[in-house]
């Protein structure tokens, strides 16, 4: 699967994760911080550990594009493994996705 369709499918699945989930359903609520308006990353890193997951705090917070301001919020993010699990249902960073390098 071409990895801009996966990124794509990844994207959708965060957005209606994030709309679709309850209050009392499982899930990591963030609330953003000031010092993150301009840096998804820092998100990212807070919430899953590594500044990796832009693409799904974008999703979550309904960016169109990562430049966009992200404005003092409360987040509602998959959990880790649910993440894993959209991530393996998108086909998106699978191992021969990933670019090689050397």
């Amino acid at each position: 699967m071409p990895a801009a369709f996966a990124r794509m499918r990844l994207f959708q699945a965060v957005r209606r994760f994030s709309q679709a989930t309850r209050d009392w359903e499982q899930a990591v609520r963030y609330m953003t911080l000031p010092d993150e308006r301009f840096d998804l990353t820092k998100v990212s890193a807070r919430v899953y550990g590594t500044r990796d997951e832009a693409l799904v705090i974008q999703a979550a917070a309904g960016l169109d594009s990562p430049e966009l301001e992200l404005t003092e919020r409360r987040l509602v993010l998959p959990m880790p493994e649910q993440l894993a699990a959209m991530k393996r249902d998108a086909g998106y960073d699978l191992p021969d996705e990933r670019p090689a390098y050397g």
